[in-house]
């Protein structure tokens, strides 16, 4: 372990990018300390410990308590997520935007832009539905959570909370362009992470105080050993698909003839599908924020409740659906089999062009079935078994193991990219010399 790490830094790229990615980590970590304006943060952290098992506390759990700190990164990254799901899903329905998709680099660009335009519009939204809950908050519990309500604390909210949504939007683009690793998902992967102190503490002391048994502890411990064993395992299963490149003659040389395979995994969409229903979910808590508690959508924060059937199950269905919807987007058959024929390629017993397509596509679908039930089955049933066991909390559960495991395992796999790369650079260096000494 220790001569892997000395390998990572050894190389000066990748030194260059962990260093970049770790200093931005502790700008955003710095900026989740930092209070907006107009809220008594100390009465806000007493009244929200009632919203600890709501949606609330969930959409707090994901932006690292910054939310019920009332921080200037309250909202998270959550708007750009929102915003980039809305783009993705018009992009099947919107000739335009299905075009820049394909305009590669260039059409990339403009798709980035439109998603920071929606990233801002979102957070307005959502930052003025944050004044009214902060507000309603105070008012429900007979405490003041804002001294001074009215439209200059609006307005500052406003500017705040959106002006700390761009904040870390910059923040996850930088690590993913110039650090190790996707930005987006290292930000939420941070905020889980800095909330594990925390709720090992907390059952720690709900241990020492008798309300958790032992047998309790070890049963949650070997769920949560059992789910990460199962991510790893699913994360790296792959079918392959073989393919057979027929010998060309150019000039006095012979290419082709090889063997080989494109290697589909069972999980081609990672956590994506995981990140993005969260967001979904957080809509009927921000849909509540905007009204008082007597109004009846305000009990929509209720009954989206990550503790009921409802939740559970609608959860459940959108990770299965955004599991296809990724893998469509990030893996097009037609594209898949055009490569292969253009290069001289072939499925055994399949022929190319559009049967090929056909053909993977078809096993495209059968295997993303049992990635996709497997998410929702690993992001909701340890949930329900530690809420069975009577913990006082459901911070910790399947969503965020499947999140840690699955960003930890993509990063660690880019990690070992650069790694390989280098040391095969090497290897055909030194490779010359001794071809040449030989000479």
């Amino acid at each position: 372990m220790l001569e892997k790490l000395r390998n990572i830094f050894a190389v000066p790229e990748l030194k260059r990018r962990i260093l970049f990615t770790v200093a931005l980590f502790a700008v955003y970590r710095l900026g989740e300390h930092l209070p907006s304006p107009g809220v008594n943060a100390k009465v806000l952290s007493q009244a929200f410990e009632s919203q600890r098992g709501t949606l609330f506390g969930l959409y707090d759990f994901f932006v690292g308590g910054a939310f019920s700190r009332a921080t200037i990164f309250a909202l998270g990254i959550m708007p750009y997520i929102s915003s980039s799901i809305i783009l993705q899903l018009l992009g099947a329905v919107v000739p335009y935007l299905e075009k820049l998709r394909k305009e590669g680099e260039e059409g990339q660009k403009k798709l980035t832009q439109l998603t920071r335009y929606g990233t801002v519009l979102i957070s307005i939204v959502q930052s003025y539905a944050y004044s009214v809950f902060l507000v309603n908050m105070g008012t429900s519990q007979g405490v003041t959570v804002v001294p001074d309500p009215g439209f200059i604390f609006v307005l500052s909210t406003i500017i705040t909370q959106t002006t700390g949504t761009i904040l870390v939007m910059w923040l996850g683009e930088k690590i993913t362009e110039h650090g190790i690793g996707n930005g987006i998902s290292l930000i939420i992967f941070v905020n889980i992470i800095g909330r594990m102190p925390n709720d090992l503490l907390a059952t720690y002391e709900s241990f020492r105080a008798g309300s958790i048994h032992l047998l309790n502890l070890i049963a949650v411990f070997v769920i949560m050993v059992s789910v990460i064993a199962s991510v790893v395992l699913m994360t790296q299963a792959q079918r392959k698909i073989p393919v057979q490149y027929a010998k060309r003659i150019v000039g006095r040389r012979m290419y082709g003839g090889a063997s080989t395979h494109i290697p589909l995994r069972v999980n081609t969409a990672g956590v994506i599908p995981i990140i993005f229903a969260i967001s979904v979910m957080s809509l009927p808590a921000a849909v509540a924020g905007f009204v008082p508690p007597s109004h009846p959508l305000a009990a929509l924060g209720q009954w989206f409740n990550p503790q009921s059937f409802v939740y559970n199950l609608l959860y459940g269905l959108i990770i299965v659906f955004f599991t296809y919807f990724y893998t469509a987007v990030v893996l097009n058959p037609n594209d898949l089999a055009e490569n292969i024929r253009k290069y001289g390629g072939f499925v055994p017993g399949i022929r190319p062009g559009a049967r090929t397509a056909e053909y993977i596509d078809g096993v495209l679908s059968r295997i993303t079935l049992p990635g996709a039930v497997f998410l929702a089955v690993v992001a909701i049933a340890p949930d329900l078994f530690i809420m069975a066991l009577g913990f006082p909390f459901l911070d910790f559960g399947g969503t965020s193991v499947l999140i840690v495991v699955g960003v930890a395992l993509d990063t660690l796999q880019q990690v070992e990219s650069h790694l390989l790369m280098r040391h095969y650079e090497g290897f055909v260096k030194r490779g010359r010399i001794r071809g040449r000494q030989r000479m």
